[in-house]
């Protein structure tokens, strides 16, 4: 081959191998498009977070005002959680076992 024709195909081989490199460090590089990718997806985790977040917020200030102005919701949570009963009120608990055979006739 021509040693000028060598010359011209040397040019472009060297700007092909500059641009696959260029593009290499662009995509894998410390501030490339992989690490752009991965940046990307945990801030769209950290926007749902937040959200989840406020909204847990929201329902928590919903209940302070209720627990605040609303005695009949102080009276449910008070039943609910401290098992609390009304004056005069009477319980009934069933078991959750079942019922034996001999158990039946509580008269035998």
């Amino acid at each position: 081959m021509n040693p000028r024709i060598k010359k011209l195909l040397k040019i472009p081989l060297i700007v092909l191998c500059l641009f696959f490199l260029s593009v290499i460090w662009l995509w894998f590089g410390e501030g490339g498009f992989a690490r752009l990718y991965r940046s990307e997806a945990e801030r769209q985790s950290c926007i749902e977070r937040i959200h989840r977040l406020a909204e847990e917020n929201q329902a928590l200030l919903d209940e302070v005002k209720l627990l605040r102005t609303d005695m009949k919701y102080v009276e449910s949570v008070a039943r609910r959680e401290l098992n609390l009963i009304k004056e005069n009120e009477v319980i009934y608990r069933f078991s959750k076992e079942p019922v034996r055979e001999n158990d039946k006739n509580p008269f035998n």
